[in-house]
């Protein structure tokens, strides 16, 4: 058996948008009911986790899971500029709560990629003064909270604009997330969000959009300000964020492209992480460069239903280039395939674990993975049809059933090994 250190975190992984349900005072939500909207599926009631965290999180117990990462929804903790609900703010105690009932552990993100409405009219994450009024949503989380969130990220994936950009630029590749370049660059349904939000067009700006030099400057300040009230707030939780990490590759020819990219989407990011306690690293496949750009997988390759490349070992390979940079703890947030196959999702697992393994082998200091995601859930642009969960759920009465792959997470969690 190849042992794991000892208490190493293992769960799975969730945001509040795709599972929750009625998020109604969000950007996302706003984009969704926009006039020529090029969302295959409304969130709606989500997965209903909203009302069923309780059971949900006793089943992930009962799988044998260790840790649980989900999201608080800015949205609903302040569904307008400067009011902030108490009763929005007590289901997130009761999560926590229920989380250490069934001896979970939490880990909690703070921005998952859905921001409030009202924060549009102010222009979104194009506004300087965007850092600070996410710093005060975190203070208020966390003086209320604190000591109940042994881990905290403040924002997920925070170069993911990044990859989005270079993507549209190469080719009309399909991001993790779900968001097509054709339908991205369509300015009308824009309109119309931007219109349900009660901005317009020009201050209607969101995450996803944040790639330019100053938005991503925004962005970085961002972090800077949560951690430093988190960390006054409650000190005894780690702080750290999100980075989506392909594993980047090189054929001949192809690496002063590979270096470029790999700037971009991480070292550039190292001068804000240096006080950071740890990395959470996300990865699904690995890109290929060559002397003109981003390739496509490669002829015959064996794809997910998201048209990426199977290739369970980017997770080795990107924990391992993260890890000649930086030298301190790294937690998997996220490694998951889209698929129908739950058979191809065991293999993944297996495959993506046995090379974390080796890398912590080699003395990388890994204290935990958490695979996307818990449930087969709302996807973004893609809806429901894209199943990235080890619980399925079905869409008419909200049962759950728990799939191989959970039973799998579920038996290395209790053996710590594989």
């Amino acid at each position: 058996m190849l042992k794991f250190p000892e208490r190493f975190l293992w769960g799975s992984a969730t945001s509040a948008h795709q599972v929750e349900g009625n998020n109604i005072n969000s950007d996302v939500w706003s984009e969704e009911y926009a006039d020529g909207s090029p969302y295959a599926d409304k969130s709606g009631d989500g997965v209903d986790h909203y009302r069923q965290y309780r059971t949900d999180i006793a089943l992930m117990a009962k799988l044998g899971l260790k840790a649980y990462r989900f999201s608080i929804e800015w949205a609903r903790i302040e569904p307008e500029k400067g009011f902030f609900s108490r009763s929005e703010l007590e289901h997130y105690r009761d999560v926590l709560y229920a989380c250490y009932e069934y001896g979970i552990t939490p880990m909690v993100t703070m921005h998952h990629f859905t921001s409030p409405r009202w924060l549009m009219r102010d222009g979104g994450w194009s506004n300087p003064e965007v850092s600070g009024l996410f710093a005060r949503y975190c203070e208020y989380v966390f003086q209320e909270l604190g000591d109940l969130i042994p881990y905290a990220l403040t924002l997920n994936e925070v170069n993911l604009p990044i990859m989005l950009r270079e993507m549209f630029i190469n080719f009309d590749f399909m991001p993790p997330i779900g968001i097509d370049a054709k339908s991205w660059t369509a300015p009308g349904w824009r309109e119309s969000a931007a219109r349900m939000c009660g901005a317009d067009i020009e201050h209607y700006f969101t995450f996803h959009m944040a790639s330019d030099e100053e938005s991503l400057q925004h962005v970085k300040d961002s972090h800077v300000k949560a951690r430093e009230v988190i960390r006054r707030c409650s000190p005894s939780t780690k702080v750290g964020l999100s980075l989506a990490l392909p594993d980047v590759q090189a054929i001949a020819g192809g690496e002063e492209n590979a270096e470029k990219v790999w700037h971009s989407y991480y070292r550039q990011f190292l001068p804000i992480l240096q006080e950071d306690d740890y990395l959470g690293i996300q990865n699904y496949t690995r890109e290929r460069y060559g002397p003109d750009g981003q390739m496509k997988p490669p002829d015959g390759a064996e794809l997910t239903s998201m048209g990426s490349e199977f290739y369970p070992e980017g997770l080795e390979g990107a924990v391992r280039k993260a890890a000649i940079d930086w030298k301190r703890p790294i937690i998997i947030t996220e490694h998951g395939i889209a698929t129908e196959d739950d058979l191809q999702r065991c293999h993944y697992i297996r495959r993506g674990l046995e090379g974390l393994h080796a890398a912590i082998s080699d003395g990388i200091s890994v204290e935990g993975y958490l695979y996307w995601s818990t449930f087969d859930n709302f996807e973004w642009i893609f809806g429901y049809s894209s199943r990235f969960g080890i619980i399925g759920v079905d869409r008419t009465t909200m049962e759950r059933h728990v799939k191989m792959s959970g039973k799998l997470i579920g038996e290395i969690a209790q053996t710590n090994g594989l």
